[in-house]
């Protein structure tokens, strides 16, 4: 058996976790690519932005598939919720190196630890679907990556230091912090 019983409902609730992710990723990512003047990093981020509206998908299904009463009584955590409020805040600012910092860097960040773990178990387990697994994978890499070098080309043009960036990650992490320890 690929999940046992008692592992189908907290896995569903991972999952709506990085569903509940994909899904503010999408919606960052989309409005990031009009608040830019790069045609390049408009073009990638409104590739990302089909990756994570594909990717939430992807995990609704395996939500569906195993525990498909989960989907209707799962609330969303409070912190991922003040999460989206300050990326929202961010975007109204029209703060790009804020919401690459946020984005890309620490929720891509989780996202792409969390999946690399999922990954050695279901690999462990000869689970189905490896190469779309790898696939998610790999993209939500390219994402963090293209976060990373957002935030290197703002620190060479000046527009912000390190010391900025770590006060500014302080809150966002606080609140990752939250969402893996509830």
């Amino acid at each position: 058996m690929l999940v046992g019983h008692d592992e189908r409902v907290p896995i569903a609730r991972l999952l709506t976790f990085l569903e509940h992710g994909e899904r503010m990723a999408h919606d960052c990512a989309k409005t990031q690519a009009a608040l830019s003047d790069d045609p390049k990093t408009r073009r990638f981020l409104l590739s990302q932005a089909k990756q994570e509206a594909l990717h939430a998908r992807v995990f609704q299904g395996a939500i569906a598939w195993l525990a498909p009463k989960h989907l209707r009584d799962t609330p969303v955590l409070p912190a991922l919720e003040e999460y989206r409020r300050m990326l929202n805040d961010a975007l109204a600012r029209r703060d790009l190196t804020e919401t690459f910092l946020a984005e890309q860097v620490v929720l891509e960040g989780l996202g792409e630890a969390i999946l690399t773990r999922i990954e050695q178990g279901l690999a462990k387990r000869a689970a189905p679907f490896g190469p779309l697994r790898r696939i998610l994978l790999k993209q939500e890499e390219a994402h963090h990556g293209f976060g990373r070098r957002q935030i290197e080309q703002a620190i060479q043009r000046g527009e912000t230091d390190v010391k900025d960036l770590g006060r500014r990650a302080q809150r966002y992490l606080e609140l990752i912090d939250a969402m893996v320890l509830s």
